[in-house]
């Protein structure tokens, strides 16, 4: 909830003064009861819906709108590929042994690579089938984009009391 004094939103835990003059510590607002707000001119309203800046703006009227849904499709496609290569970045050098002298990779290594590789195009995919700046942030906060398939040199299992 947030809370408004004479149409002024108030900050919890700062503080702040009455029309009249009236001062009040940092603390009043969360240790005063509902009574005590109200009886100053404290109204409490519920908070603004949260938009999620990285696919929603503002006109220059205020009004939320939606940002370009190519321009992100582009961002988010390249922002995809950015992360598949960084995950696999830390195991590049075993392919490039096993080119050099031969070192055959770890299999599980191996078939990692290629979950990731397919996960990313997946990913891509969605991404590329989306239509509509909603339907784009829905993906991207679908567990179908944030999950990737787990490293098996890094994968922890609950230890067995």
């Amino acid at each position: 909830m947030a809370f408004l004094l004479d149409g002024q939103p108030l900050a919890v835990d700062t503080p702040f003064q009455t029309p009249d003059g009236t001062q009040y510590p940092a603390n009043w607002l969360r240790l005063s009861t509902a009574k005590e707000k109200k009886a100053i001119g404290i109204t409490e309203v519920p908070d603004p819906p949260q938009y999620d800046q990285r696919f929603w703006g503002y006109d220059a009227e205020g009004h939320l709108i939606p940002k370009d849904h190519a321009q992100l499709v582009e961002q988010w496609t390249a922002a995809t590929r950015q992360t598949a290569g960084t995950l696999l970045s830390p195991t590049d050098w075993m392919v490039i042994r096993e080119t050099d002298n031969g070192t055959v990779i770890d299999p599980a290594i191996k078939g990692w690579r290629q979950d990731l590789r397919l996960a990313c195009e997946l990913k891509i995919s969605g991404i590329a089938a989306t239509t509509t700046t909603e339907q784009l942030e829905t993906f991207i906060l679908s567990d179908s984009y944030t999950s990737w398939p787990p490293n098996p040199n890094e994968v922890v299992t609950d230890a067995i009391s």
